[in-house]
């Protein structure tokens, strides 16, 4: 049985049992091994520093995050907050909730992600039309256009929080479209006193406009699970199509590429917080590619930080560019691998 791949082998050659337990001691090595830290972030063997941050949605979560090493929160998903409720949670109960999350990283960087409603995340509170299809309806942010008072709320609570807890609060919207969306929704959280305010980067149109977009916000985030199916027009929720979201496919890299080159040219940092940033060898492309921070499942973070610190910048690059030329999934993640070696060898 391999887990990695989720796969099961009745009668095993001997070639695959001796393939298996080399992927076995190679696990146990890792085992060992500690990912390297320097001036409060992990780091690269060449000495370049890297955030690997922790996606959460509850409260239980947080310790988990902090036992796991995560330097921050990259990811805190408020959706949980509404799901399963008649009405909307109190601005008083966000705030407490918030802090309750915040406090444990004081002094620390926690981005917060913005009610991500709609889709197959429905809030009984909320009217939604009946859509024929939610996916590309009113969803993120676009539900602050028909119910601007959640929108205003949350970000007082939010504001609330970050005074009560000491944390250092980075908050985004999700589902941004235009550089429009951008501006309106980074003026309306610093009227709450919120510093910094960026977007989510999800769908086609914001990769395409992302220079105008990181000119507009303080920093982005790229949700691959969304932007991956919506690139290839394929319901990640389909088992179907589930090749299209495989992310290693060339079309979601070159678009991140993109992003984060844009992100780079206007001084806008560039997150991956989607499920890329959590698999280790990915994770070490995604910074190759040009992101500056990463934030994975807590299950992950370790994995991703000892694959991230095992190799140099220059190893990464490398990666990332010979990654960029497949034209495949497949070709993508073993042209990669070719300059991932340590990674390799540490059965990740």
């Amino acid at each position: 049985m391999d887990a990695r791949e989720g796969s099961v082998t009745f009668d095993p050659t001997d070639d695959l049992v001796r393939e298996l337990e080399s992927v076995t001691s190679a696990i146990r090595l890792r085992r060992e091994k500690r990912a390297v830290r320097t001036k409060g972030s992990y780091a690269t063997i060449d000495g370049v520093p890297i955030s690997i941050y922790a996606n959460i949605g509850r409260v239980e979560d947080v310790a988990n995050a902090i036992a796991a090493g995560a330097d921050g929160i990259g990811l805190l998903r408020t959706e949980l907050l509404y799901l399963d409720r008649q009405t909307p949670p109190s601005t008083n109960e966000q705030s407490e909730i918030y802090t309750a999350m915040f406090a444990p990283f004081r002094d620390k960087k926690v981005v917060i992600r913005t009610l991500d409603a709609g889709a197959d995340k429905p809030m009984a509170f909320l009217n939604f039309d009946q859509e024929p299809n939610p996916a590309l309806g009113v969803r993120g942010y676009r539900t602050s256009l028909m119910h601007e008072s959640l929108l205003k709320d949350q970000l007082e609570a939010i504001a609330q929080a970050e005074v009560s807890s000491g944390a250092e609060v980075w908050v985004m919207a999700p589902m941004i479209s235009l550089p429009e969306e951008a501006e309106n929704f980074v003026a309306l959280a610093k009227s709450f006193g919120l510093k910094t305010a960026g977007v989510m980067i999800e769908v086609p149109s914001a990769v395409m406009l992302a220079n105008e977009i990181s000119t507009a916000a303080d920093f982005l985030s790229i949700g691959t699970n969304d932007l991956g199916q919506y690139l290839h027009a394929a319901d990640r929720e389909s088992a179907g199509l589930a090749h299209f979201n495989d992310p290693w496919q060339p079309a979601l890299l070159r678009a991140i590429h993109a992003v984060a080159q844009a992100g780079k040219a206007n001084n806008c940092p560039v997150g991956v917080c989607g499920e890329a940033a959590s698999d280790p060898a990915l994770a070490a492309v995604l910074i190759g590619l040009g992101i500056t921070s990463l934030s994975c499942n807590v299950g992950a973070l370790e994995d991703v930080a000892i694959a991230v610190t095992s190799l140099s910048s220059a190893n990464m690059k490398q990666a990332a560019q010979a990654a960029l030329t497949g034209s495949t999934a497949k070709s993508a993640k073993r042209l990669a691998r070719e300059h991932l070696g340590n990674v390799t060898a540490l059965g990740l």
